[in-house]
Formats: structure tokens, C-alpha cells, sequence
């Protein structure tokens, strides 16, 4: 049976990560790390007080560092696949167990909690980017990923490797092309994920605009030129 890790990267999400971690252990029963990346509310405070495992950084470093961090903290623990779990309360834990199964029974390498797998995307301003990433990652693998911008992945071991030994992966679409130039197994598993109940999203409209021309300009121009290797065992 796969030791399983939930990483939950939280930046000033005092108002969810209760409700967050309660999911968590309420669905599964898998180990998790909460990764504080210096949160300026009490999210630190809110953890500590009911004892989580938390990881509270010095300065805020960003997601990719927080995932490094449980990646490395996964490495390190021996654990066979880690989850990354947004600690804003949209995603689900009781999907977690589908995420397992589908790298413990098919091999996959990269399981993508998806929105998008029975249900369609819509056709709305929001997920214009999410369906220009899909196009690049498309045209520079030949491979079909309805719902990139999931933050909802499982790793197998494999992967937890890949990003020890290379420091420029991040949890963001780009990886998922550079995943696939490496002959990984990539798989999506169909979810439902929440409204956002408190707080914002990082992302405004600006934001999310340059957010997408630097993740289709790293999978058109530095991604896609990943030497393709043969299928790992």
C-alpha cells in the first residue's frame, strides 16, 4: 500500500485552512503538511492552535517554493505519492482516493484532479487561458490536457525525484509539457471543486493575463525543447 502525503500550500488563508485540513481527515486517511508561506493573517496561529502539521516559512517564497519544500519533505519521509491540495477550500478530499488509484492501478505518473474529463469546459472569459494553455500544450506534445491550470495533482515517486533533481519545475502547465517530452504518464480523473467561500484569489484580471502569456511562452519556447526520453519503467 503507497504512504500517501497531502502538501496544502496556504498564504493568508486563516479563514479556510480549518475547514481544509477537517476535509482532509474527514476523507482519507493520508498523512498531510500544511506549507504556511509566511502568511501576513494568522494563519500560522489558526494551525498551530489546533495542533496541524504545519510548515511555516520565513518569507514568502511563492507556490513553486512551497511545493518544492513538500516535495523534498516527501523525499525525505519515504513517502510513494504526494497531492497538492489548495488550502483555499475549492478543492475536494473525498477525489483523493481516485487520484491514488489511478497512479497505484494504471502506472500513471502525474494524476490531474480535472474538472473537465465527463463535463465540458464553457465558453466564458475565465477559461480563455485554460483553453490557450490546453492548445499549446497540444500543439507541442501531441497530447490532450482539458484542464491544466488544476491545482489538484498527485505525484508517484518518480516525479517526486524529478523535482528534487531539477529546481526549475513547478507546479504550473508548463511542467505537465516538460513531464511529457520525459515519457511520463499523464492522466486526468474527473472532480468538482468549490467556490473560493473567503478570501481572493491572487490572480486578478491583469494578473491572470500575464500569468498566461508566460506559461504559453515557457511551454511554446522552453518546455517544448525537453529531450524526449524513452518510456521510464
Amino acid at each position: 500500500m503507497s504512504r500517501v502525503l497531502i502538501v496544502v500550500p496556504a498564504y493568508n488563508e486563516a479563514q479556510n485552512i480549518k475547514k481544509t485540513v477537517k476535509d482532509i481527515k474527514n476523507n482519507t486517511d493520508y498523512d498531510y503538511v500544511v506549507i504556511n508561506d509566511c502568511s501576513n493573517d494568522n494563519t500560522k496561529e489558526v494551525c498551530e492552535k489546533n495542533m496541524f502539521n504545519v510548515i511555516s516559512l520565513p518569507v514568502n517564497f511563492g507556490l513553486t517554493s512551497g511545493i518544492q519544500l513538500g516535495m523534498k519533505y516527501a523525499y525525505k519521509h519515504n513517502y510513494d505519492i504526494i497531492i497538492q491540495f489548495d488550502g483555499d477550500g475549492q478543492h475536494q478530499a473525498k477525489y483523493l482516493k481516485d487520484l491514488v488509484n489511478e497512479i497505484e492501478e494504471n502506472n500513471t505518473d502525474i494524476a490531474i484532479g480535472s474538472r473537465f474529463v465527463t463535463e465540458k469546459k464553457p465558453f466564458t472569459m475565465r477559461m480563455l487561458g485554460s483553453r490557450l494553455i490546453s492548445a499549446a500544450i497540444t500543439i507541442t506534445t501531441f497530447k490532450k490536457i482539458k484542464d491544466p491550470t488544476s491545482g489538484m495533482r498527485a505525484y508517484n515517486k518518480k516525479i517526486i525525484s524529478e523535482f528534487i533533481a531539477n529546481a526549475s519545475l513547478t507546479p504550473e502547465p508548463d511542467t505537465l509539457v516538460y513531464m511529457l517530452k520525459k515519457r511520463m504518464k499523464i492522466k486526468e480523473v474527473q472532480v468538482e471543486m468549490k467556490n473560493r467561500e473567503f478570501g481572493e484569489s491572487y490572480l486578478n484580471p491583469i494578473k491572470s493575463i500575464k500569468y498566461m502569456a508566460n506559461m504559453i511562452l515557457s511551454i511554446i519556447f522552453i518546455r517544448s525543447i525537453t529531450k524526449k526520453e524513452k518510456r521510464r519503467k
